[in-house]
């Protein structure tokens, strides 16, 4: 059940500001504009690329801030079962992060839409919420996976990503109690806040 919708239409000079709140049973999702590394969630997200060795945009930022224990980590769940597929996940200590942990996962290059791109992305957070399900935790941060490198059209990767997280939420009596989209850029946050909109609208059909 959907409880409600908070919008504000504060200016996003605080780049760590809540500005949109959504309410689905027990959880709130939140949207903000702002560095995803800095979160003190209980795990973030990292849109990683197949060999979980680092990469660039949020994928070098989180194992740049996080420090040699994440690669660590990631080189042994390489070693122990080969790459990550697309729209799969895996989960690491957070290193030198606030967050304690980092779910890895591999989302879609972008090929026109007609490759399974859509079914990959919502995989990616599915695999993404299971994980952290799994581990009990309370609350997780997501970039926006795919829409740099992968090239990913952010105003369809938005409404996937939204509504898959809303979904699972809503069919979910599980732990998680907080879930955040940490946008790094206006661009991208706005993208979401208006695809956010448009689901409230439509109820999350």
């Amino acid at each position: 059940m959907i409880i409600g919708l908070l919008l504000t239409n504060n200016g996003v000079e605080n780049m760590e500001r809540q500005i949109t709140e959504f309410i689905i049973n027990q959880a709130k999702l939140s949207i903000v504009q702002g560095d995803i590394t800095k979160q003190n969630t209980d795990a973030i997200v990292n849109a990683a690329n197949s060999s979980l060795m680092g990469g660039g945009g949020v994928d070098g930022a989180i194992h740049k801030a996080g420090g040699p224990t994440i690669l660590k980590e990631c080189q042994q769940i390489v070693a122990r079962q080969g790459r990550l597929p697309a729209g799969k996940a895996v989960i690491t200590k957070g290193g030198n992060l606030k967050a304690k942990h980092v779910i890895h996962t591999v989302g879609p290059i972008w090929r026109g839409g007609e490759k399974g791109e859509s079914e990959i992305l919502a995989s990616a957070y599915r695999e993404s919420l299971k994980l952290a399900m799994e581990y009990k935790f309370n609350s997780i941060s997501f970039p926006s996976i795919s829409t740099g490198a992968y090239s990913y059209p952010v105003d369809k990767a938005s409404v996937i990503a939204l509504k898959t997280v809303i979904n699972t939420l809503r069919n979910s009596t599980d732990t998680i109690r907080e879930v955040i989209f940490v946008l790094y850029n206006n661009q991208i946050f706005k993208a979401y806040t208006s695809a956010l909109k448009e689901l409230a609208k439509q109820q999350i059909s």
